[in-house]
This record gives structure tokens, C-alpha cells and sequence, in this order.
């Protein structure tokens, strides 16, 4: 081809680029169209000059844009042309750093198809290797510690590879060109197995001892992705038993894995959609209903019918998974912790802090650098929905629809996570957890760090909870004072509204409806608010109604005790306190005693609209729980309950700009004596709260004309609730937007906050 008809064309892309296998789809498909030029990673992105044909280049432009590599997340292609650049060939250049430039980082993701027919074939040279990865699956996230993301950027750094994996690492035409935690059994990481304080084998035997010590009862603490699991056989009563009594967990539901989904299938009821999620590059924990004739240990997840099920998404699992005689037919893999502690991931701390826990180790020497727990997802209303967003999905970024300057949101206390923000792009961090005690602050604080590091944010506005005192909030307070930043302090379910909004792309001058139910959240009059409906936008907001206030008498402590708020709602709706009421009878005759002087004397008994506890008292009138050992727990066990078949309901009284269930308790505690079974009034119950919501909103729109409707805050986990009210609003032609990329827990609000703060700083509208 002449000089003459050459053209040249320069392309920059950002987005998750790097780590994905890019560079050398590039590499190829220019091969393939017979360009010539170069590529290489910067901290912003990829950049490339080629040139050829006018026709080629603009086959290759159409192909990138159309169809990536899997893995890849294109945000922005831009492209200019440029005079021919006189290159012969194409080539992939070295990475280039750029002060102050900054991209997305990819997840961790699960073993691809690919590696895992490698894995397990005898044939090939990684055969049972349990860090088998190439650019298409493998940690991520995890490990890095800078960008670029290349290899000395990573704790793959210590492992020289030897020279069958130095060949792939740099043949553009194998998949694991630039695969940065690339290696095998001659040069990467390797197993080992403790017991006793006393390293006892290594490599394949470790693993098969890992094994046997699971079918014979043992815990054994394993090395994975992001951090530590304790593993046990999920059959077995006893084990899992003693696996709740070193964890200090009395009954919050433990994680589980199988090997496949036909192995799955016989503990759980799998749709076509949560098989999907299971067997997505995520992977993440998805909530089953279980089966009546499941082999899992009722210990599990005692008074529910879910079980959270994962498969292995890591060569490491799949291999001690791996089916055999006498072999269990799932493990318990839940995070290695004290109840409420992050995650063990460092070595030594998790030797010293597992010690009581497990019987036996099985290890590895992979550094992991960021402590990264499992996701957990459920579908409902036929819809994947995220309950915790961490490996799989974090630190994928969020669009955001207007360039916002350098940020940090510190998040809520319970499920935190932080937000970072600039530009466009909003970067919502991995589950850290409920901010209760030091090691989690911590926690917190290594993961703002790094993630400053990584994505060069300097934060010049910073963003909170209302909460006085919360340990997010103090940290913000204390660093918009220390550096003299600039800090917006964000009402709680503002935050989940504006969340909602952000999740969806949603415009900033279109106001909605916001049905914003949780369990706590700082009202701005000082009482404990949590069954809002909102009018609002990211800027502000209106609470046109809410539930009526109630005492919680004891403040905090009424939330583990569900008995004490049955009583409080029956008190507040005028209502006696019959003897024979279960709420009544798991109280003492001093306890209910000081119980009503409380109440009546207002003793600590701040007011609440929370439906999280509206929730915790109907579970405690209908005798289904009165003390709770987890968040949640007993709205959970109510809802497990629920006919689904069951479409009668209690109307609540509608008071100026309160709804009141005063008449709820009262059709409730008629039908209880009345002898209708528990699953006819739990559904009964929560379709009462459906039928509240839809009534406000059209009220709303009959007095606004408005459409559309928010859905966000904790207690639309709940997916009978959830459910039954996307069909009263969809039957009422109200459109609804629905988390589907963060949480609708308060795993969410600190994107929320970094909304708001924007506009409120900012005065825009």
C-alpha cells in the first residue's frame, strides 16, 4: 500500500481497560486488519496511534466500541486523526504513569471456563495448580497497590516467573499476556496446611488434609481471594454448631458453597435467574429458598427458609470442593471473624486471631492487600438485587451524570461503606461493615487510604451522616476540621433517596417520591426516624408523611429486644397489655413494671418512626421472636412466615401527615385471638404496609401529579413487602425506580451523600 493512501488515527479509552486482556486485543485485532503503530497503558487509561487503511481504521474504531473484551467496561473512547506514523509493525508499549491521572480498577472475578478446563486436566502443565488465572479471571482488586496495573504494582511482585510463564507473559497472542498475578506450580504461590501451631504438609497433600479434617468435623480456616473463611461441613449438626459457638453467632445465617449447581439444587429451589448470578464472572452469595427435604443442617440458617449459596469462583476452592465418596455435599464458608469483626486477611493476625476458632489452617503465600468479602444478592420481583456489593463488584465505579470535584462520603454506622468521587465518576467501596468497634474503624480508615491512592482523589468536600455520633461522622468531622475542608452533613434517608436516584441516572430536576423504610436514621428533630415518605431530589427534600412516632424505650436496647417495642406500639395505640400476650409473657412482671413507668414518664424512650421496628413489633405480638441476636433478625423470621397466596390487610389511619397503626394492632391481636395461623396475619401484616405506601403516593400525586416513586432503605430486603408493593404501584401506573447496582440498604447512603453534598455545596438545584 502507497504512503498516500495511508491515514493515521490516535485513540484514548478509559474505563476498566486494564488488567482485562486489552492490550492485547488491540494487539491482535490490528494484526487482523493489517495496521500498524502501538499501545500501552497509562495511569488514565489506554492509548494507541495506529495507521493503514482509512476502511480498517474504521473497522478496528466500530469493533472497539462494539465489542471488547468481556471482562472490559469502555466509559469513553475519544479519536482524532493523525499523519501516518511510519511504523512497520504493531507493537504493545510499556506502561506509562501520569501525575495525577487515574482509572477504574477491575473486581476480582471468578475462574473463566478456560482455566478451569486447564485446572483439571492432567494433560497440562498447571494441572491442580490452585492459583491457576489469565487475564480473563483471577484476583484483582485484592491485590493491587497502585496503577498502572502491572505486575510490580501488585503483591505478585516477590514471584519471578520462570520461563515457561515469562513466554506467555509476553506473547500478545496468549491469553495471558500481562496477566499480572500469572504463574504456576514452578514460580507462584503455594499451599500449606497447619494444625497444632506445626506446619504438616504442603501443595496437593495439604490440600487433601484440609479435606479429610473437614469430613472428620474439624473447622478449618482457609486462605481465599480477599481474606480468610472457616469452612466445616454444612451436613453436619455438630460441626456447625460448635463453628456458631467459637464465633460467638448465635443465629445469623452462615454462607454456603457446593460445587455445582446440581449440587445446589438439591439443598435449594434455583430459578433461571439465580442461576445466572450463581454462575456469573461475580459470583456472589445468592439467598435460595430451601427445600423441604434439604441435607443442609438446620443450624445453618435457623427460623428461615433461604440459604445463601455461592460456587467456587476460585481454582483454590474448586479443587477443595472437588465431589468424592464420603466428601460433604456443601461446606459452611463463611468470613473468618470474631461475630462483627472484618474479615481476617494479613497472616499473622489472622493466625493469632483464628487460633480459637479453627482446628487447622490451610494457607498460602499470595499476599492479599485489600480485605474483600464475599457479595450477596436475591432476586426479587424478578430482579437481581445486591444486599452487599463487595468482590465481584467493587471498586467498579458508577457513572455519574455531571462532573463533581475530588470527594470522600464517609458513609452510615451499620453495613458502611465510603464513596469517593471526581469528574464522573463516583467509587463506591466494598463492604466494610457495621462500624462498632476499632478493628472495623480501621478497617475503614487503610480502605479510604488506598482507595485515595488509587483512583487520585485528594477529597476538597467532604460528606456525613446527621448522626452526632457515629464513627463515620466523627472521622469526617474531625477531617473537615484538620484540614480545613469544607463538610456537609447529609440527613439519613435524604442520602437513601438520592441513592436511588444516582443508581438509576436519574435527572436532578425531576423531584419523586421516596418510600424510604429502615430501622435507624438521625432525624433533624432529633428522634429516630425510619418509615419516610419523602418528595424529593439530590438537593433537598420534604417528608410529606411518616409513621407515627412511638417511644423505644431503652433507645438502643429496644432494638434487640423486639418484646419491649410490641409493648411501646401497644401503649402508644391505647391498647392493654393482656397477660396472655407472648410479647407480655418473654417480659418478667418487674421487667414490663419498669417497662410502662418508662413510657409514661418518657425515661429514655426517644421517638421513633422507624418500620424497622414497627417489623420487630408485629414478629414479637405474633409470638415469632422477642430477642434478636442479628439485625434484622426478627422481621426476617416474620417474613419467612408470610402466605404468599394471602392478599387481605389492615388499613393504618391516616392523620395530617402521619400513618398511624393504632387499627392495625387492633385487626392484628382480633385475628391472632380469633386462632388464624401465623402465615395468614404475617401476610396480612406486611401487606398493610404495602397498602400504606401506595395510599400515600396517591395521595401525592393526587395533590403534585407525580409519577414517579423511590424505593430504598433496608426494609425493602424484605422481599414479600417488596414485592407485593411493586405490584400495588405497577397496577396504579406509578413508575418505580429500584436499586440495581448498590444495595437498598444503607450499603448505599454514602453514594447518596456524595450526591447531595454536590448540590448542596455547590447550590445547585
Amino acid at each position: 500500500m502507497s504512503e498516500k493512501s495511508l491515514a493515521g488515527l490516535q485513540i484514548s479509552v478509559r474505563g476498566i481497560v486494564q488488567g482485562v486482556g486489552f492490550r492485547p486485543f488491540v494487539f491482535n485485532l490490528a494484526e487482523s486488519l493489517r495496521l500498524t503503530g502501538w499501545v500501552n497503558n497509562t495511569s488514565a487509561g489506554v492509548e494507541m496511534e495506529l495507521n493503514g487503511a482509512p476502511e480498517a481504521l474504521q473497522r478496528f474504531l466500530t469493533t472497539l466500541q462494539t465489542a471488547p473484551p468481556p471482562l472490559a467496561r469502555i466509559d469513553e473512547i475519544s479519536s482524532r486523526p493523525i499523519p501516518p506514523n511510519g511504523f512497520t509493525r504493531f507493537e504493545i508499549r510499556a506502561s506509562k504513569a501520569l501525575e495525577g491521572a487515574f482509572l477504574p480498577v477491575s473486581p476480582d472475578v471468578a475462574i473463566c471456563a478456560d482455566c478451569r478446563r486447564e485446572l483439571l486436566d492432567p494433560a497440562d502443565r498447571r494441572y491442580r495448580y490452585p492459583f491457576i488465572n489469565c487475564t480473563h479471571c483471577g484476583p484483582r482488586f485484592s491485590i493491587i497497590q497502585d496503577i498502572p496495573y502491572d505486575r510490580p504494582n501488585t503483591t505478585m511482585r516477590g514471584f519471578a516467573l520462570c520461563p515457561n510463564c515469562q513466554a506467555e507473559y509476553e506473547n500478545p497472542r496468549d491469553r495471558r499476556f500481562h496477566a499480572q498475578p500469572v504463574a504456576c506450580a514452578a514460580c507462584g504461590p503455594q499451599l500449606w496446611y497447619e494444625e497444632g501451631g506445626q506446619r504438616r504438609t504442603e501443595r496437593e497433600d495439604a490440600l487433601q488434609k484440609a479435606r479429610q479434617a473437614i469430613v472428620d468435623g474439624k473447622i478449618v480456616a482457609v486462605k481465599g481471594l480477599g481474606g480468610y473463611h472457616l469452612a466445616c461441613d454444612a451436613t453436619n449438626s455438630q460441626a456447625v454448631a460448635e463453628l456458631r459457638r467459637r464465633k460467638k453467632r448465635s443465629d445469623k445465617p452462615f454462607a454456603l458453597m457446593a460445587y455445582s449447581l446440581d449440587a445446589i439444587r438439591e439443598a435449594a429451589q434455583v430459578s433461571d435467574a439465580e442461576a445466572a448470578l450463581l454462575t456469573s464472572r461475580q459470583s456472589p452469595v445468592v439467598l435460595l429458598e430451601r427445600l423441604p427435604d434439604s441435607p443442609i443442617a438446620e443450624e445453618v440458617a435457623p427460623g428461615q427458609r433461604t440459604l445463601g449459596f455461592m460456587l467456587p469462583y476460585t481454582p483454590l476452592h474448586l479443587l477443595l470442593m472437588e465431589p468424592a465418596a464420603g466428601f460433604p455435599h456443601a461446606l459452611v464458608m463463611t468470613s473468618a471473624n470474631l461475630s462483627e469483626e472484618p474479615i481476617a486477611y494479613e497472616d499473622a493476625d489472622a493466625l493469632r486471631r483464628l487460633a480459637p476458632l479453627a482446628d487447622a489452617f490451610l494457607l498460602h503465600d499470595r499476599p492479599i492487600y485489600m480485605r474483600v468479602d464475599d457479595s450477596v444478592m436475591r432476586v426479587m420481583a424478578d430482579q437481581p438485587t445486591l444486599l452487599r456489593r463487595a468482590r465481584g463488584f467493587a471498586p467498579d465505579s458508577l457513572p455519574l451524570l455531571l462532573d463533581v470535584p475530588p470527594l470522600l462520603a464517609a458513609g452510615g454506622e451499620l453495613k458502611n461503606t465510603f464513596c469517593l468521587a471526581r469528574d464522573r465518576y463516583a467509587f463506591l467501596s466494598h463492604h466494610i461493615g457495621d462500624l462498632e468497634n476499632l478493628e472495623t474503624l480501621r478497617s475503614f480508615e487503610e480502605g479510604i487510604t488506598h482507595y485515595q491512592r488509587l483512583f487520585r482523589v485528594q477529597p476538597q468536600l467532604l460528606a456525613c451522616d446527621l448522626h452526632p455520633n457515629y464513627l463515620s461522622s466523627r472521622y469526617a468531622r474531625a477531617r473537615s476540621q484538620a484540614e480545613g475542608l469544607p463538610l456537609v452533613e447529609v440527613q439519613h434517608h435524604h442520602a437513601h433517596l438520592a441513592a436511588c436516584l444516582a443508581d438509576n441516572a436519574y435527572p436532578a430536576d425531576q423531584p419523586v417520591i421516596g418510600l424510604t423504610l429502615d430501622g435507624t436514621g438521625y432525624g433533624t428533630d432529633g428522634a429516630i426516624w425510619g418509615g419516610e415518605v419523602l418528595i424529593g431530589s439530590y438537593a433537598g427534600y420534604e417528608r410529606r408523611f411518616h409513621l407515627a412516632y412511638t417511644p423505644q424505650p431503652g433507645g438502643d436496647s429496644a432494638t434487640r429486644k423486639p418484646a419491649r417495642m410490641a409493648l411501646a406500639h401497644l401503649w402508644q395505640a391505647g391498647l392493654d397489655w393482656d397477660a396472655d400476650y407472648p410479647c407480655g409473657e418473654s417480659l418478667c412482671y418487674e421487667e414490663r413494671s419498669v417497662l410502662k413507668i418508662q413510657l409514661e414518664r418518657k425515661l429514655n424512650s426517644p421517638l421513633t418512626s422507624s418500620m424497622g421496628r414497627l417489623f420487630d413489633a408485629a414478629a414479637a405480638l405474633l409470638g415469632v421472636r422477642q430477642a434478636v441476636t442479628y439485625e434484622g433478625q426478627a422481621a426476617i423470621e416474620l417474613e419467612a412466615l408470610a402466605e404468599p397466596a394471602e392478599q387481605g390487610y389492615y388499613p393504618f389511619e391516616m392523620q395530617g401527615d402521619t400513618f398511624n397503626p393504632a387499627p392495625v394492632w387492633s385487626a392484628l391481636l382480633a385475628d391472632w385471638r380469633a386462632g388464624l395461623p401465623l402465615p395468614t396475619l404475617s401476610a396480612r401484616f406486611h401487606n398493610s404496609v404495602a397498602q400504606v405506601m401506595l395510599r400515600c403516593c396517591q395521595q401525592i400525586r393526587a395533590e403534585r401529579g407525580m409519577q414517579t416513586v423511590a424505593l430504598s432503605g433496608g426494609v425493602w430486603q424484605n422481599q414479600f413487602l417488596f414485592t407485593r408493593t411493586l405490584q400495588l404501584l405497577h397496577a396504579e401506573n406509578f413508575q418505580t425506580l429500584i436499586h440495581r447496582h448498590t444495595p437498598p440498604n444503607d450499603g448505599c447512603v454514602a453514594l447518596g451523600q456524595a450526591l447531595v453534598a454536590v448540590y448542596q455545596n455547590s447550590g445547585n438545584s
